[in-house]
């Protein structure tokens, strides 16, 4: 009986994170960009960890309820920590087409740029031997990438590609164009 509750409990939230992820969708993700099928995104890994720690915490909430405070308090700190991992991949996205790219994060309105407003982009190796590159836009906001997301390889290849064409040049008189070394755009000088 209790393995029943058990995957009842868990049918139970992957059915609602699936709810909400289509909500989201219908609500929030309306436009050319976001029908386009092409995005970067937090990797998925974010969203299971998420459901897998809020399910745990429903859990440890149920048992505790039985008079142990330190399990359901417990519970209630891992439900938040599960919760609030699968809002964020639900949260945060860039979707890209022929024209532009929209960065959609969490409790802001989604923006969307012209290629061209990129104006330059910096490298950062961080610890794991991960890269982030942050585009420099022109109106001096940044948009930063991490090379685990899901997708963004493609995204920059093909926004050095549109680019290009927005700008009118030639992508391959682009000397500073190096995908090998994460190289998509010009550098910025420190």
């Amino acid at each position: 009986m209790e393995a029943l509750i058990w995957i009842v409990t868990a049918a139970a939230v992957f059915g609602i994170c699936r709810l909400v992820d289509i909500g989201f969708q219908k609500l929030f993700r309306n436009k050319a960009e976001h029908l386009s099928g092409q995005a970067v995104r937090v990797n998925k890994r974010y969203g299971v960890f998420g459901v897998i720690l809020s399910a745990l915490g429903v859990a440890a909430i149920v048992a505790g309820t039985k008079g142990d405070h330190v399990l359901f308090w417990g519970g209630v700190i891992v439900f938040l920590l599960g919760a609030s991992l699968t809002v964020y991949y639900l949260g945060f996205g860039i979707f890209y087409g022929a024209d532009s790219f929209l960065v959609s994060t969490l409790f802001k309105k989604s923006v969307s740029y012209p290629y061209s407003a990129i104006v330059s982009q910096k490298l950062y190796l961080i610890a794991g031997g991960n890269i982030v590159v942050e585009l420099q836009l022109e109106n001096g906001k940044t948009v930063s990438l991490q090379s685990t997301m899901d997708g963004v390889y493609p995204f920059l290849d093909a926004a050095f590609q549109h680019w290009c064409a927005q700008k009118g040049l030639d992508p391959n008189t682009c000397d500073f164009h190096d995908p090998q070394k994460s190289w998509w755009f010009p550098h910025e000088e420190s």
